[in-house]
């Protein structure tokens, strides 16, 4: 018996994830929006100089986000290949996958205040 799937170099494997990054860019807003953020908080990071360990949980936080609006932006995406009508089961997938980038979106923004409040004020402090 055979696959309908065939195996794939990693060559090949990196391109179809590649593609799936770009698509995601392309055609999701809120990736895009997402995608702005992280880059506005890597800035603030660098000039505000925060910790080794503040930079490992502002990298995992981004991560966290942009790996939930990209299993968001599966989800989507495999929803419409299912069905075009509307489904309550479909609906309750895509309102679970937007929930899980809702709580990670929420729980990167403690993480960032966290961070950049202290750095802020030590900031402030050491000007005045």
């Amino acid at each position: 018996m055979h696959s309908r799937f065939r195996r794939h170099s990693w060559k090949n494997k990196f391109r179809n994830a590649l593609r799936g990054l770009q698509r995601a860019l392309r055609t999701q807003s809120s990736f895009a929006v997402h995608l702005l953020i992280a880059c506005i908080a890597v800035i603030a990071a660098a000039i505000l100089r925060v910790t080794m360990v503040e930079w490992g949980l502002l990298v995992a936080a981004i991560g966290m986000v942009m790996v939930a609006e990209i299993f968001n932006t599966a989800i989507e995406s495999l929803s419409r290949a299912v069905d075009t009508q509307f489904h309550p089961r479909l609906r309750d997938a895509l309102d679970i996958a937007s929930a899980a980038v809702l709580l990670a979106s929420g729980t990167a923004v403690v993480i960032g205040l966290c961070i950049f409040v202290p750095a802020l004020y030590r900031l402030l402090y050491s000007v005045l």
